[in-house]
């Protein structure tokens, strides 16, 4: 009995869950034997040197710009685990011709915050400035005198690739300065976009655009065109942050259009909110947290300073580690694949599980346990996944069942593998004859108890009976009783609806014996049923197991039979 117990309470067919049954945040090591982590690090690892290569040397971009960040912060969740905290430096081997040059300044990382954290920092600060952080891809330039003599791709932070050639090329960047001056100036190109929306559109793949601007060998003027330049900072220039803006200003630089000093009318929350639901001329990602007076340039390396953070957007799509692949058998019998995750949180909702709709898609990528994959919310409400990014060298054996053992006409009756299907059609039927509160809770502690086991078995169980199943008492029995006796007054239509006759057929058409006897020809011959559903139909009121429940229900008086 516990086994029978056991495969009823949830059909898993082929179901593979890492680590037990305990959910934890994908961000912690996973529950994996060490030799079987490390194998996963350097599958990952590999991945993202494809997608570095594929990016800063071809422009091509393999993977949106929010997924590439999500698996670098995992590929250094992983190494952490392993004992490994060397950052992700994508550039560190330039396999370009181009030659690399270093920074006159470091480019300085930023730490990324989160709500508590940019609490934290704006707490115990005074005179904070925000800027968009745009989502393009860093550049150093380096002026000598008014002239632009040097452009160097961001690299590791200290050296780069050598752009100042297709700099040269660029409308957007001054190869003069209105005012001769010897500086350097960090910043992002970016692709123009008019009047993006970031909230609206995410995956404008922008970086990936410039980053292919900035690798072809003869970019078109158009492309050129589309490349613009925002400065998000002059290391070498005046310490505040008010004089600095100026003084860009001054030379013709937009800087200042795009930083604010905070306030208690506008914090970084509202600029948070301002740049992520309104227009703007380039795709960003967060924002940027300043204080107004940092440090001298002498004093920058290419570590995250203590001066500034990264404040994200809320995730519109993440990364999601697979834990478990479920298959379930609906009332129709068709198979759809669930896929269990390792919880993670979009808009403010937690997803632990999501649908892959389809045996065929599941079959068509094939998605084991320990895979990654991107999951999005369509309408903001229902999860789905949209890609598989990359998958697990391990690959777990599943065994999916197959579609031709499930149908329209299978598991009227509990027979070996058919649990998942009489539950549906259980919970379908009380929907349609109207039972209040029951439930598919109900039907699976009924189906445990051996209480029922064929779709019409429920009908002559008495109290007794009903208190075998596990939560039933005697008053909840009597409550149930009460619903199965109303439900014999359901009309005709709702019998013919909750025993699962196919799409086509009426009550309107005559009673059970009327319909038995149609043929296929008859169903085919009524307006809206074509062959496909003339078959369904002829082959439903044919059937044994549905003639068989038509005769229970002509012996107890249920009307139209």
């Amino acid at each position: 009995m516990q086994k029978r117990i056991k495969a009823a309470k949830r059909w898993l067919l082929g179901v593979w869950l890492i680590g037990g049954a305990v959910y934890v945040q994908a961000q912690e090591c996973p529950p994996w034997p060490r030799e079987q982590l490390a194998l996963e690090t350097q599958a990952l690892a590999e991945h993202v040197a494809i997608w570095d290569r594929a990016y800063h040397d071809q422009g091509k971009s393999l993977i949106d710009d929010e997924l590439y960040d999500q698996a670098v912060d995992r590929l250094a969740s992983w190494q952490a685990c392993l004992g490994d905290k060397t950052p992700h430096r994508p550039l560190t081997r330039v396999t370009r011709s181009g030659g690399t040059l270093n920074h006159p300044f470091a480019q300085t990382g930023l730490n990324k915050a989160d709500d508590a954290g940019v609490r934290r920092f704006t707490s115990r600060r005074e005179n904070l400035w925000i800027q968009p952080k745009v989502d393009g891809v860093a550049v150093t330039l380096r002026y000598q005198e008014g002239e632009l003599i040097e452009a160097v791709s961001r690299g590791d932070g200290e050296r780069g690739q050598d752009w100042t050639a297709r700099a040269h090329q660029l409308p957007a960047v001054p190869n003069l300065l209105p005012i001769p001056l010897s500086m350097v100036l960090q910043g992002e190109l970016y692709w123009v976009l008019n009047d993006h929306v970031q909230s609206q559109n995410p995956a404008s793949g922008a970086r990936g655009a410039v980053a292919g601007a900035m690798a072809q060998q003869s970019p078109s003027p158009d492309t050129l065109n589309r490349v613009g330049l925002f400065v998000w900072d002059w290391p070498d220039g005046p310490t505040d942050m008010a004089v600095r803006l100026a003084e860009l200003t001054a030379l013709g630089f937009d800087t200042a259009n795009y930083t604010h000093s905070l306030n208690e009318q506008r914090d970084a929350a509202y600029w948070r909110d301002a740049w992520f639901n309104g227009a703007l001329p380039f795709a960003t990602d967060g924002v940027v947290l300043k204080q107004a007076e940092r440090p001298g340039v002498q004093r920058w390396s290419s570590s995250p300073p203590e001066w500034a953070i990264a404040w994200k957007y809320p995730a519109q799509q993440a990364l999601a580690q697979v834990r478990g692949v479920e298959f379930r058998v609906g009332r129709t019998g068709r198979v759809t694949p669930l896929l269990w995750l390792y919880p993670v949180t979009l808009e403010g909702k937690r997803i632990s599980r999501v649908s892959l709709n389809s045996l065929e898609r599941w079959q068509a990528w094939d998605i084991r346990p320990g895979d990654q994959v991107a999951v999005t919310l369509a309408g903001l409400t229902i999860p789905q996944v949209t890609d598989v990014v990359w998958q697990a060298r391990e690959r777990a054996a599943l065994s999916a069942p197959s579609p031709e053992r499930y149908h329209l006409l299978s598991c009227f009756t509990l027979t070996s593998g058919c649990e998942a299907q009489l539950l549906a059609r259980l919970s379908f039927l009380s929907d349609q004859l109207g039972m209040l509160g029951v439930g598919e809770g109900t039907w699976q502690a009924l189906i445990d108890a051996g209480v029922v086991t064929d779709l019409l078995g429920w009908m002559e169980a008495t109290p007794t009976q009903l208190q075998q199943a596990h939560g039933i008492g005697a008053v909840r029995a009597a409550a149930l009783e009460a619903q199965f006796r109303a439900a014999r007054a359901a009309s005709y239509a709702a019998w013919l609806s909750a025993l699962g006759m196919p799409p086509g057929g009426s009550a309107q058409l005559g009673n059970w014996q009327t319909l038995e006897g149609y043929s296929r020809a008859n169903w085919q011959a009524i307006p809206g049923v074509g062959p496909v559903r003339a078959d369904a139909l002829a082959a439903f009121f044919s059937h044994p197991e549905v003639q068989r429940m038509a005769l229970t229900l002509q012996q107890s008086d249920i009307a139209g039979f």
